[in-house]
């Protein structure tokens, strides 16, 4: 499918969003759409599925105009949509997930059981996924999921598919596959449009890349043609330089260490140490045991082996109450479930950690949240209508710093990381990196969690990677993504 989407404009009420927006993917093409959060990204694949209405402009699809007011519009013109958060129902098989809404019938109106399993197991097959389309959907692994998500567009005929951060929360191994299933449709003849925060995949998948500001086209250019560094100060219309900062912290003493610590069934026999003023990245894939190591030292799910170790004290951390009292702070992979509270203001999710200190008889002082929201606001650049505006109303990098900011204003000695710029665009990237350099440059132990090698390597001092639950080797020098990876994987990258 050819697509070309002309002079798009939306507002909503007098807020301009997308401005004279335009868009244009060839058949069998990856075409990467990639640009700040806020900046217009989602509204125009909304108005492309029939989400939202356009306000003017045209969609030409094989060069005729198409009228796209609704999603079955969308269907009908061979374009889907697969969103960040899938549209699963785990309770459901496969098959049926992947029919809802046009579930083969037998001439005498009942569904078609057999046709629909043979059908959805030659589409599964053809994606290289050898699953029983009658098993439930929920007992799929995230990157399995992406596949009966493309297996769904594919039924309904699609020959244009969105893709919006579909690797957010897949395996090195997972995002490969993902990338093989992606170029042997494009050799069938099906489009893409690909968007993600993660510029290292555009460049691994992508024909072409086409770059939107503030709700404005930028840019249309080959992948291969561009840089990094060319991307990036085309999305924030200015030059970042290096992407990751210059170190300036110097790590001390150790603050935090562990002893063998371990979770049943979650991770084993973890031995490390922390140092003030340090980052500590902590690497493995996915299903390694990190997340649930930082929950164990924060006490969200607390170890029940081995040891921590606080300044050389043995401390038993079993509540996130007590790990407060200790001087840790987290933060957590998942901001909208478990780091912020989206519908209330920015004010109240700033001091929602530190609220004994800013009231008075069990009371917030309405006045003292207000000054204490809105220093921490400034300090970290935190972009905002209001102090009291709702979190939901903010971009993905503003709402992981308010999540940052509640942490910081307790002033940790210790900060745990869970995947810390996971969704967040690569300008408030650098600005969140900025923060934690500074952080350790203070004297804060910081253990960062991530998915991100580049980001691991260039931000940390030395790296724990972790493998199938255990501590699977400690790197302090010369850190390459191959050292990791072989750690990693178990495998010699030899």
């Amino acid at each position: 499918m050819k697509l070309e989407m002309r002079g798009i404009q939306k507002s909503f009420g007098p807020v301009v969003v997308l401005k004279d927006m335009r868009l244009e993917v060839d058949e069998a093409e990856i075409h990467a759409l990639v640009g700040e959060n806020g900046a217009g990204k989602s509204t125009l694949m909304k108005i492309l599925g029939g989400v939202i209405p356009r306000d003017s402009g045209e969609i030409l699809v094989d060069g005729r105009p198409v009228e796209i007011m609704k999603v079955r519009d969308a269907e009908r013109c061979g374009i889907a949509i697969i969103h960040q958060e899938l549209s699963i129902l785990p309770d459901m098989s496969v098959a049926d997930n992947i029919f809802l809404g046009s579930m083969p019938r037998t001439r005498f109106g009942l569904v078609d059981e057999v046709e629909m399993r043979r059908i959805a197991a030659e589409t599964l097959a053809r994606l290289g996924l050898e699953v029983d389309p009658r098993v439930k959907a929920g007992s799929l692994g995230i990157g399995q999921l992406q596949l009966v998500e493309i297996a769904k567009a594919l039924i309904k005929k699609a020959r244009l598919i969105v893709m919006d951060e579909p690797t957010s929360a897949l395996s090195d191994r997972e995002i490969e596959r993902l990338f093989e299933v992606m170029r042997s449709l494009k050799v069938a003849g099906v489009s893409f449009v690909y968007i993600s925060h993660r510029l290292e995949e555009l460049f691994a998948v992508c024909d072409n890349l086409s770059v939107i500001r503030d709700g404005e086209y930028i840019a249309t250019a080959p992948v291969a043609e561009l840089s990094f560094g060319r991307v990036v100060a085309m999305m924030v219309g200015r030059e970042i330089g290096d992407r990751f900062p210059p170190k300036t912290n110097k790590p001390g003493t150790v603050v935090l260490e562990t002893r063998g610590l371990g979770r049943a069934k979650a991770f084993r026999e973890v031995s490390f140490s922390l140092r003030g003023g340090e980052v500590l990245g902590v690497a493995g894939l996915m299903g390694a045991g990190r997340t649930e190591l930082v929950r164990a030292l924060f006490g969200a799910e607390p170890a029940d082996e081995g040891q921590i170790l606080i300044d050389g004290s043995p401390t038993k951390i079993d509540s996130p109450r007590e790990a407060m009292r200790k001087g840790l702070a987290l933060v957590t992979e998942d901001r909208k479930l478990e780091g912020l509270f989206l519908g209330f203001g920015v004010d109240f999710n700033i001091g929602a950690a530190n609220f004994p200190a800013l009231g008075s008889a069990g009371i917030v002082v309405p006045g003292r949240l207000t000054s204490y929201a809105e220093r921490l606001v400034e300090t970290l650049h935190v972009k905002t209508p209001a102090i009291s505006a709702p979190a939901s109303s903010l971009s993905g990098g503003n709402q992981q710093k308010v999540v940052l900011a509640k942490w910081l204003g307790r002033e940790p000695r210790i900060l745990v990381l869970d995947e810390p710029t996971r969704g967040v665009d690569v300008g408030a990237k650098r600005e969140i990196y900025e923060i934690i350099d500074r952080l350790a440059a203070r004297g804060v132990a910081v253990l960062m969690v991530s998915s991100e090698l580049p980001e691991i390597i260039g931000m940390s001092d030395r790296v724990l990677v972790m493998r199938s639950g255990k501590a699977a080797g400690l790197l302090e020098s010369d850190i390459t993504q191959e050292k990791i990876m072989s750690l990693a994987t178990g495998v010699s990258s030899s």
